[in-house]
């Protein structure tokens, strides 16, 4: 049947009119977004590329499939699963046995036994972070976090939690302190915390995780006492399978067993198997917690996909798979870090005006160039472009991870990148740093 077109965006608002048309149809919530701020230069980078110039792209924390692939069990699993036509629902908390294959998987490879009703499983890991935000906070009340991090003020403006953030410093590897906290503690319902942290590429201590979790266990026995509203820590470690050298993942429940009452992990397939866009996430949590979680999630819909949840628990159920998968998987990853940490550290030592942090964890390297200030560069976002019209090279300041505290610090992320590419990059920057030192 031959039906007439109805030209719909004739009915939509003219540009010279849109913003009354958002002041008059949207809510004040939709109205206080911002767009992601690395997504935003991600974009203008592409536009580059597209006009055909040479730029390296160590922009978003992603993994170009020519460089980085799932690992040969998950995909053939997810493939037998959808030959199968596991299509249907999924249960709103998860596949059973995937469940089940997320605390076996905890209990051997972090020492934590969690009963089965405590994990929840979602299409990655951000609506199990949002669900968080969404069941444990009121309105006004307040999310405690250290700068820099990824994307917690947007959650806290999309629940209406006041956000007060913490600056870290470098010679921390910018990881917080139980210092910098403890004037804030008081007053926060959430505490986030990030390990391996995007966008450093750092990894929390021994004796940093110990005083943050003696921090909260003891405003938390004094709320108990007072009968208070209590302090949770939200854990996010979608990184934790990926460190190097001498770092090592720490959880709060294996450093202080009282933390399980007032941990949240946030977990997920898509950073340690290069599976960003399987959209399997999960927390691991109080089950009183996570009960209100999965009540939550069967509300907007936010299961992953059954076949991938399939593969995913064949995945985790074999270890010698992962380690398998993990031993070239991290190999790439340092070695392309360490490409980058290297020159820096070299350009560092011959007075160059950069500083680096040596990798240890996420796929992320923390640099500092000293160049605010210098002509042409009076801000980050000058820096940004300097970066990229003198060597092609593509990164996000840690202002667009909430951290205006430190001028000049950068994220590198090489899940996108050969070490080809990377040298390409170095032979142009080099110069161009040689030039600004005269």
């Amino acid at each position: 049947m031959n039906r007439p077109t109805v030209d719909a965006a004739r009915h939509f608002p003219a540009a010279q009119a849109l913003a009354e048309a958002e002041a008059r149809s949207l809510s004040q919530v939709a109205l206080g977004m911002v767009p992601s701020r690395i997504l935003v230069i991600a974009y203008a980078v592409r536009d580059r590329i597209a006009r055909g110039e040479p730029v390296v792209e160590f922009t978003v924390g992603d993994f170009a499939p020519g460089q980085f692939q799932v690992p040969a069990a998950l995909k053939a699993h997810a493939v037998a699963a959808y030959e199968a036509d596991q299509t249907n629902y999924p249960p709103a908390n998860g596949l059973l046995e995937l469940r089940q294959a997320i605390l076996d998987h905890y209990r051997r490879d972090l020492g934590l036994d969690y009963p089965l009703d405590a994990v929840v499983v979602s299409s990655g890991v951000r609506p199990v972070l949002y669900s968080a935000y969404r069941c444990l906070l009121d309105p006004g009340e307040v999310v405690l976090t250290p700068v820099p991090s990824w994307n917690n003020n947007n959650f806290a403006q999309l629940v209406g939690a006041e956000l007060v953030t913490v600056p870290s410093r470098p010679e921390d590897a910018f990881m917080p302190t139980a210092e910098a906290l403890a004037p804030h503690i008081g007053k926060a319902r959430l505490l986030v915390i990030n390990s391996p942290l995007n966008p450093a590429g750092t990894v929390i201590t021994r004796p940093q995780m110990e005083a943050l979790c003696d921090l909260v266990l003891t405003e938390n026995r004094r709320r108990e006492a007072a009968g208070e509203r209590l302090l949770y820590l939200v854990y996010d470690q979608v990184y934790r399978m990926l460190t190097f050298g001498d770092a090592e993942h720490l959880t709060p429940v294996a450093v202080r067993p009282e933390m399980a009452a007032y941990t949240l992990f946030a977990d997920g397939i898509s950073k340690g198997f290069a599976a960003t866009g399987l959209r399997v996430g999960w927390m691991v949590a109080p089950p009183h917690i996570t009960d209100r979680i999965r009540s939550l999630m069967t509300h907007v819909g936010a299961w992953a996909p059954k076949p991938e949840q399939v593969a995913s628990a064949a995945l985790l159920a074999d270890d010698g798979a992962i380690s398998a998968y993990l031993t070239e998987f991290l190999g790439a990853l340092q070695a392309r870090l360490d490409r980058l940490a290297d020159a820096f550290a070299a350009w560092k030592a011959e007075g160059l005006p950069v500083d680096v942090i040596m990798p240890q964890g996420a796929i992320y390297l923390s640099v500092k160039f000293d160049l605010i200030g210098t002509p042409g560069v009076p801000d980050e976002d000058a820096l940004v472009e300097w970066l990229l019209d003198r060597a092609g090279c593509a990164v996000i300041p840690f202002s667009a991870f909430g951290d205006d505290h430190n001028p000049g610090w950068v994220r590198f992320s090489v899940g996108a990148v050969s070490l080809a590419d990377i040298d390409a990059c170095l032979a142009r920057l080099g110069p161009a740093l040689q030039a600004v030192r005269g």
